[in-house]
């Protein structure tokens, strides 16, 4: 019939068969791969541009951190202008009003001292630092919690 014996022609056809599936599993993986690495260059292109995004909001609220603690700071330097010159000033306690007809009190009536006015000035500069570390502090956690939800609505996809 045929020239070659069969139990040859047989092992040729499973040689040519496995082969042939062999060759499609490894061209399959190779498409695959190349598909994946066009999926993966995709994505780190995605993110670069999501953290050049997420760079620039944050040095926005860096700017207009700047900007507000600068204020804290021209605000706290007039305080102080202000409580060196003696125009800012504590209140002082009011008593109560004595009736015209009250006999006048004897005594001895001191004159006030001069380092009153002095501790007067150091307490209105130490009141004057306190505050302005405050609003140092409000001011610098309103920025992160802004930069906070700006990056979060970056990333969820919000905007």
């Amino acid at each position: 019939m045929f020239g070659i014996p069969l139990p040859y022609l047989a092992l040729a056809i499973c040689i040519a068969l496995f082969g042939s599936y062999r060759g499609g599993y490894h061209f399959g993986w190779e498409d695959r791969d190349n598909d994946m690495k066009l999926a993966i260059a995709q994505k780190n292109d995605e993110a670069r541009e999501l953290e050049k995004n997420m760079t620039s909001k944050l040095s926005d609220q860096e700017t207009l951190l700047r900007k507000a603690q600068d204020e804290v700071v021209k605000k706290q330097s007039a305080m102080h202008e202000l409580a060196r010159t003696g125009r800012l000033r504590l209140p002082t306690a009011s008593c109560p009003q004595a009736s015209q007809s009250a006999p006048v009190a004897a005594g001895n009536i001191q004159p006030e001292q001069p380092d009153q006015s002095e501790s007067e000035r150091a307490l209105i500069s130490a009141l004057i630092d306190l505050a302005a570390d405050g609003d140092k502090a409000i001011i610098k956690l309103n920025a992160c919690a802004a930069a906070y939800n700006e990056v979060r609505s970056l990333i969820n996809g919000n905007e």
